[in-house]
């Protein structure tokens, strides 16, 4: 494991990059953040492709450990750091079934092929190029999916996996934040569970870490 001054992430301000940093404060871990953004070069340097050569954010340095994907940095923070009381991931064998078939999920089905779809051609049109086609057949795709998930809430579970709060709600806020951004309706049960996630402190610290002013006090 790596000394506190070896922990660093790269990136911010994206939906992607808060999981990271939302993860390290759920855990309680110090470190510190290279506040580097998307599509602003900074991604693209010869600095952060060695440690990236996707060139996307975030990734994270743990000591000589490199972990890069939203997801899979909050599963190796839990597997590594994580104790009874504030594991962000599941270890019995079909609770971690369960975990993972929702990140899946929120990830394959509401990130990359209908959020991502809306940040690119409503967010950055002048990158992507207008595709309205595109941008009406995700939305949909999008209430599609989410009523899935609205209507697990409605057992009265507190969260995706029950009474424990895991990284699948991580996920789960950040699609949700990103969906209000874009003005998408959410049912009531969507933003109880929203408000539930949002209210927690390492939410808030997270939020705060996510923007590059923090780092540069």
């Amino acid at each position: 494991m790596s000394d506190t001054a070896d922990r660093v992430l790269w990136g911010c301000t994206t939906a992607r990059t808060i999981r990271a940093h939302w993860a390290l404060h759920e855990l309680g871990l110090r470190y510190r953040c290279e506040p580097i953004l998307p599509r602003s070069g900074e991604t693209q340097t010869s600095r952060y492709t060695a440690v990236n050569p996707r060139q996307k954010i975030p990734a994270l340095q743990d000591g000589d450990f490199t972990i890069t994907e939203s997801a899979a940095i909050i599963n190796y923070l839990s597997a590594t750091y994580g104790r009874d009381g504030n594991r962000l991931v599941p270890t019995d064998p079909r609770g971690r079934a369960r975990y993972d078939e929702w990140c899946f999920f929120i990830v394959c089905e509401l990130d990359a092929t209908s959020l991502y779809i809306l940040r690119r051609h409503v967010g950055l049109p002048q990158v992507y190029g207008e595709a309205p086609t595109a941008v009406e057949a995700a939305t949909t795709y999008f209430q599609k999916q989410v009523q899935t998930v609205a209507a697990a809430l409605d057992d009265g579970r507190r969260w995706l996996l029950g009474e424990a709060f895991s990284g699948a709600d991580m996920l789960l806020t950040t699609c949700l934040d990103w969906a209000l951004r874009y003005e998408l309706p959410l049912t009531n049960g969507l933003l109880a569970f929203r408000d539930r996630a949002t209210a927690r402190p390492a939410y808030a610290a997270a939020q705060q870490a996510n923007r590059p002013e923090y780092w540069k006090i």
